[in-house]
């Protein structure tokens, strides 16, 4: 009888594994997708470059604003209810995407879209964290980041097919019932779970304070080059976010009960993993979008040449994350760490000596070497953000890490901005971006190549930060003690 009843534990955690992999999937896949169908959906709904550029921005801020309070939320209510509402909101506003009539009110519908991906991307990896022992966790998260790679490789493939033969709104339409065989697989094979500790009041002072800081700062980077970095509008964000994030931080620092948990980062593991996060962000999430620059741009290079030479940046972090997950289940998650950074640091070193001439070897060997770095790193870092907490927080570490990752993603893509705006007209630029105009001078191209090189060598610089925070893990920690007082206050880590 025990045998049986461990056969359907074990069964039944790869089921959860595979109805959150699901939602990681059709994440990547949308956030990849639209960028191949911009020119047409601009062309189609007569909209503006400017709304185009919030259809992209526009789901990363909603999503980002989320993670922190739904994981503390799934924390407080359970997590099987948010995900499932998750996959509700991300159909929804799928299929009212597909249904738009302008370009308003298509990025009004992606921010409806992006509060289903904020849900998603904030609960899933804490449900799988309880439906996996330690010793498999580093797997199981391994094989869940083959998604996101795979829906990177697969969103503009299936992005330029669909777009061609079915027109733009068809990638819309494409994710519903993805999303709908979520929901039900998800309110079928999730556990219903409870609320991890005892009901507490929601922190809607931090919730708010938190969000306007979040996204102050967002919109300031986002439209720094549109708007001009010193016009009273982004000069205006960007005293709202410091005046923002001073009052959550005072409040948070006397609450109770907390929206952000500062008693986590008393774990040595857990703050230098948040650390690592960060920089490694900055360093890697742009890298995509500069290398488009400089094969459309630079080199004249067609958006199907270049989606095919940046393929190896996706297909070999497939095969390296989950024999790395599992390598940390063996010997921990520091080593993985370090030896990753160490890769995907080396590999954006060559990146900055691709020169103005396309050479294929200085192109794809280091994608490739990021791409291992990548799989390497990754899952680990997320077992040990994971492991670093107590489980009845999972849900608010979680949203911390996701959160600070997308904040480094942020600034990658502001330093992308940068280094195009000091090569080519902000304009030109953004046409480039986003695929409507290719054709530049050949001086233009040199001084964008020229600049592209030196933003990855500042990348560079920020995987050697991430590096000495990694070190910091290399060195054991154990967490001594969790305490938690009789009315269900949240849980103090101890060192």
């Amino acid at each position: 009888m025990s045998s049986l009843a461990s056969f359907g534990d074990n069964n039944r955690k790869w089921s959860i594994l595979a109805v959150v992999t699901l939602g990681s999937f059709i994440f990547n896949v949308d956030a990849t997708i639209v960028v191949v169908g911009l020119p047409r959906i601009l062309d189609g709904l007569h909209a503006s470059i400017s709304a185009g550029l919030w259809t992209l921005t526009g789901y990363l801020l909603v999503s980002t604003v989320l993670l922190l309070p739904v994981g503390r939320w799934s924390d407080l209510f359970g997590r099987k209810q948010i995900f499932i509402a998750g996959y509700l909101f991300f159909a929804i506003g799928s299929a009212l995407c597909a249904l738009a009539p302008s370009g308003g009110a298509l990025v009004g519908f992606r921010l409806i879209q992006g509060v289903g991906g904020g849900i998603l991307g904030s609960v899933g990896i804490p449900i799988i964290t309880e439906a996996f022992p330690p010793n498999e966790l580093g797997k199981a998260i391994g094989i869940n980041s083959i998604a996101w790679v795979f829906g990177s490789v697969v969103g503009p493939v299936a992005g330029g097919a669909l777009v061609s033969g079915f027109g733009w709104r068809s990638i819309f339409w494409v994710t519903v019932p993805f999303a709908i065989l979520g929901a039900i697989t998800g309110t079928l094979l999730l556990p219903s779970t409870k609320s991890l500790q005892r009901r507490q009041p929601m922190d809607w002072v931090g919730v708010t304070s938190f969000s306007v800081a979040l996204a102050s700062l967002l919109i300031a980077l986002s439209e720094g080059l549109a708007w001009g970095w010193t016009s009273p509008r982004i000069v205006g964000l960007f005293a709202l976010t410091i005046l923002a994030l001073a009052a959550f931080f005072a409040g948070e620092s006397r609450r109770k009960y907390p929206l952000f948990m500062l008693s986590l980062f008393k774990h040595r593991h857990f703050a230098a993993i948040q650390g690592v996060v960060v920089f490694a962000s900055i360093a890697f999430f742009a890298t995509t979008f500069l290398l488009t620059f400089y094969l459309q741009g630079a080199l004249h290079q067609t958006p199907l040449a270049t989606g095919l030479l940046l393929l190896p940046l996706s297909i070999p972090q497939m095969v390296a994350a989950p024999l790395s997950g599992r390598l940390a289940d063996r010997i921990g998650f520091a080593r993985p760490v370090f030896t990753g950074l160490i890769i995907v640091a080396l590999a954006d070193l060559l990146l900055s000596l691709l020169g103005p001439h396309l050479n294929y070897a200085l192109l794809i060997l280091p994608l490739a070497l990021m791409s291992v770095g990548n799989g390497v790193y990754w899952p680990p870092m997320v077992k040990g953000t994971m492991q670093s907490a107590p489980k009845e927080v999972a849900g608010a570490a979680s949203g911390m890490f996701y959160t600070l990752r997308n904040v480094g993603f942020t600034l990658s893509l502001t330093l992308a901005l940068l280094s195009a705006e000091s090569s080519l007209p902000a304009a030109t630029a953004t046409k480039v971006f986003l695929g409507i105009e290719t054709a530049i001078s050949s001086s233009s191209a040199a001084a964008l190549s020229h600049g592209i090189d030196i933003t990855f060598r500042l990348f560079v610089l920020c995987y050697v930060v991430a590096l000495a925070f990694s070190v910091l893990l290399l060195k054991p920690h154990k967490m001594k003690l969790v305490q938690t007082d009789t009315v269900g206050e949240a849980p103090v880590v101890s060192t």
